[in-house]
């Protein structure tokens, strides 16, 4: 490079200034790495681009910067002239007007740069001592009677905080420890609220909280001393500051982190028409139950009284004096002379029914018989014979003559009449002529 402007060269090399430019700026960006540069923001532009346009000066000297807007788009914060930030750069030029500038990559507020540097700092101090441990956290109290409220009496915190325990649960105590949440004194103030609340023990839970704000506004709950001495607190102790964004110390070290103070008092308290409801399910169960218990022990009551009464001697002698009229019955029943009398009276029955069988049934025979000399009758002989005729009959073998034939060859005749007998003499052997009797 020293060779460039030196008088003994034979040839001078000659630059455009784009050249020129382009060196300086190779030059520079090879030289100088990626640095941190603080200042305050003046002659700030943000044109449609989407670009920051601005310069960083102190009290002697100032320097364009450019943020192109893929960066810009990351920022937390809205730059504005008199805002003293913290860059992170690439030291370069502006070829087109060859002027120095510093192209930003990263920007942040120069106060709050440094308390989060403090912040992570501390965070990983007390970190490593143990005090955020997952098992040094205590339970909260299921159902607390007393709630002790850390915060600025006056604040929108507190009154988010009481009106939603008052619609909750509002049969929770809750007492407000009134502290500064902000600036120089609010440490302190809350240290010692933190400790004479854990000697005093009147309450069952702490609420350390207060409203949103800056890193700044918040600072007093990053300070080593309140993380200290909320771990220290003989009371669990919960903590809700800033919003659902916001992280502080306190937060790590509490027991209990909740997003927002409104948070911290749904989570500290049940809810009260919750459990009004259980508790009405369960007097209406409980009700059932007694009534059912008491209907069974009614039950009990008169089989007691009912087997009482049964045992009473009375009773008993009762039931013993109709046993024994029973079993006297019985033996009476079974005495000899009695199944004697019992036997005759069942034997003089049987006879009468005997008897009476017989008679019943000489009626049926006689009656047969009636009807059989009636259709005997009907068909004998000796009822023809009443009509006029007359049977004739051999003496000698009592046989009926049917013929002529063997009328011939009897010796002696008879003919029965209907009111008895003639003797009959044959004289002729014509089958015309009629036999003569004896009296012819």
């Amino acid at each position: 490079m020293s060779e460039l402007f030196s008088d003994a060269a034979p040839e001078r090399e000659i630059f455009s200034p784009s050249q020129l430019v382009r060196l300086a700026r190779d030059l520079l960006e090879d030289t100088f790495p990626l640095i941190w540069v603080e200042g305050e923001i003046s002659n700030f532009s943000r044109p449609a681009s989407g670009h920051l346009y601005f310069s960083l000066k102190d009290a002697q000297a100032q320097i364009r910067c450019a943020m192109f807007k893929n960066r810009a788009m990351l920022l937390r914060f809205r730059p504005a002239d008199g805002t003293r930030v913290l860059a992170r750069v690439r030291v370069s030029l502006y070829e087109a007007r060859g002027e120095f500038q510093l192209i930003v990559e990263h920007l942040e507020e120069a106060g709050e740069g440094a308390l989060l540097r403090a912040f992570e700092q501390l965070k990983a101090k007390l970190a490593a001592e143990g005090l955020f441990d997952t098992a040094k956290k205590r339970a909260l109290p299921k159902l607390p009677r007393r709630i002790g409220v850390i915060t600025s009496a006056t604040g929108a915190a507190v009154r988010d905080v009481l009106s939603v325990l008052s619609r909750r649960f509002p049969l929770v105590d809750v007492e407000v420890i009134p502290v500064p949440v902000q600036g120089k004194e609010a440490p302190p103030a809350i240290v010692t609220a933190l400790n004479a609340a854990s000697a005093a023990r009147r309450h069952d839970v702490l609420l350390l909280t207060r409203g949103g704000g800056s890193l700044e506004d918040l600072w007093a709950f990053n300070d080593e001393g309140v993380a200290r001495a909320i771990r220290a607190s003989a009371i669990p102790v919960v903590s809700a500051v800033g919003h659902e964004v916001d992280f502080t110390i306190a937060d790590f070290a509490a027991d209990l982190r909740a997003p927002t103070p409104s948070a911290a008092a749904e989570i500290l308290v049940p809810d009260g028409a919750a459990i009004l409801r259980n508790l009405q399910r369960e007097e209406a169960r409980l009700e059932t139950l007694m009534l059912r218990r008491l209907q069974n022990a009614a039950q009990r009551l008169d089989h007691a009284w009912t087997h009482l009464r049964a045992q009473h001697p009375r009773a008993r002698l009762q039931r013993g004096g109709e046993r024994l009229a029973h079993l006297r019955a019985r033996l009476q029943a079974q005495h000899p002379l009695i199944r004697l009398a019992r036997r005759g009276e069942q034997l003089a029955a049987l006879t009468q029914r005997l008897h009476a069988a017989i008679d019943r049934r000489l009626d049926r025979r006689k009656q047969h018989l009636v009807e059989l000399a009636r259709t005997l009758n009907a068909v004998s002989p000796l009822a023809t014979l009443q009509r006029g005729y007359a049977i004739l009959l051999d003496r000698d073998s009592g046989e009926v003559l049917r013929s002529v034939a063997v009328a011939a060859k009897s010796a002696h005749l008879i003919a029965r009449l209907a009111d008895g007998e003639i003797g009959l003499r044959q004289e002729a052997k014509s089958r015309t002529q009629k036999p003569k009797t004896d009296h012819e």
